[in-house]
């Protein structure tokens, strides 16, 4: 017999970000999906329950392929439908017995495992089974690691991050008072990358990395602008930044998922102040952050712009209706090619296209609940994948478009 539960969240991640909504209060019937021909076996112990394996059915609503969709399951929703698991002693394996790669995620700083998170390939409209089983986690090699992101306090307090595609940092609290030059920006900026393999140590210790050798290089200028998917609060016409980020923490560095926290102290914003939490997410196989800031501030309603900094031989397109904005630009003067970036906010925003002299901006409004959601991603000509502006806008609608129609994700235990 099989007791099937509909997971209570649509796995939303497009090459990298899911939501998860609140579990429902009852298990819902539904068909079972069609177990492999062998399942796998639970593994029982004198001094252990029995836990039969849960079945992880993904299917992809869209008629496009959807690569290296990370999927997160939250431990809970296991707990509840296989009494006794354990997140620490069980492996997801695809239906032919293989083991695929998956990481436990803190999400909120406690120290205890929350969501299980892996990734696969999905056809159009294809759909496709998994299994948790009982079993020995075996750490990730160095190899399998494909994000990671760090403190760099010996570059005045930096926090870089990076994954197989992209690589950004964020400027911390010291680098205001740096004695040669001092600057107080809360912008975001991007690294460009030729390889997959994760290079911002290496490029942090040998210090060169405003110069291409063989891997790729910061190329990018922020200054006082927003850089990539920096914010501020928009009142009156004008926007209000905050100054460098005052503290940061890393809630899960890999090998497919990266989540990070930076705290920006309040300043003053259009009569008011203004405080930010910013969660990154960033995964494996992604052009694009998944960010979450959540505000506090007394007078509402409050509209935050996101911006893409204004860069000589910048072409930038705003499509309101769909939620997104993106930007194709020059290089070091195109001696190093061609940037792409982009911001897309999720289905169903509405932003005002607005810019001032540092930046291009869409300003919307903050949810009710403080937090807002959005999408920055950045992508380089010479890597390969990316190679003109109607490339990078296809890829922007595929965002947009899965962010839309997220993959359906169901949990079936076999007893």
């Amino acid at each position: 017999m099989k007791t099937l539960y509909a997971l209570p969240f649509a796995a939303l991640l497009f090459s990298g970000l899911v939501e998860a909504a609140p579990a429902p209060a009852a298990p819902v019937a539904a068909p079972a999906p069609a177990a492999p021909a062998a399942a796998p076996a639970p593994v029982a112990t004198a001094a252990a329950p029995v836990i039969p394996p849960i079945s992880v059915t993904i299917s992809n609503p869209l008629a496009t392929v959807r690569p290296r969709e990370t999927v997160a399951l939250v431990i809970a929703d296991l707990v509840k439908l296989a009494p006794g698991f354990d997140g620490r002693k069980s492996v997801v394996v695809d239906t032919a017995g293989m083991e695929v790669i998956s990481q436990l995620v803190d999400t909120d700083g406690d120290e205890r495992h929350d969501e299980i998170v892996f990734q696969a390939d999905l056809g159009a409209q294809e759909t496709k089974t998994f299994w948790i089983r009982t079993g020995e986690r075996k750490p990730a090699t160095r190899d399998q690691y494909q994000v990671y992101g760090r403190f760099v306090r010996e570059r005045y307090d930096d926090f870089a991050w990076e994954n197989d595609m992209v690589a950004h940092r964020v400027y911390g609290a010291a680098l205001e008072t740096h004695p040669k030059e001092p600057l107080v920006s809360s912008g975001v900026d991007t690294w460009v990358k030729l390889v997959s393999k994760l290079v911002v140590n290496d490029w942090y210790m040998t210090g060169n990395y405003h110069k291409d050798n063989g891997e790729g290089a910061d190329f990018y200028s922020v200054g006082k602008s927003r850089g990539l998917g920096g914010l501020g609060v928009w009142a009156k016409g004008k926007l209000y930044v905050s100054k460098n980020f005052v503290k940061s923490r890393v809630l899960a560095c890999g090998p497919v998922r990266l989540v990070f926290e930076l705290t920006y102290d309040p300043w003053k914003a259009g009569g008011q102040k203004v405080s930010e939490v910013k969660r990154v997410t960033l995964d494996a196989g992604s052009y694009f952050n998944r960010v979450e800031s959540t505000f506090a501030a007394k007078k509402r309603p409050l509209s935050i712009g996101i911006g893409i900094a204004k860069h000589a031989g910048s072409a930038v397109a705003v499509d309101a209706a769909a939620g997104t904005m993106q930007a194709w630009e020059p290089l070091d003067g195109g001696k190093a090619g061609n940037l792409a970036t982009a911001i897309v906010l999720p289905a169903g925003a509405k932003p005002e296209e607005q810019h001032n002299d540092l930046d291009y901006l869409v300003v919307t409004p903050v949810p009710a609940d403080n937090r807002l959601v959005f999408y920055a991603g950045s992508a380089w000509d010479q890597a390969g994948n990316i190679r003109d502006a109607a490339t990078w806008a296809a890829e922007v609608r595929s965002l947009a478009a899965k962010l839309a129609a997220p993959v359906q994700v169901g949990i079936a235990v076999q007893q």
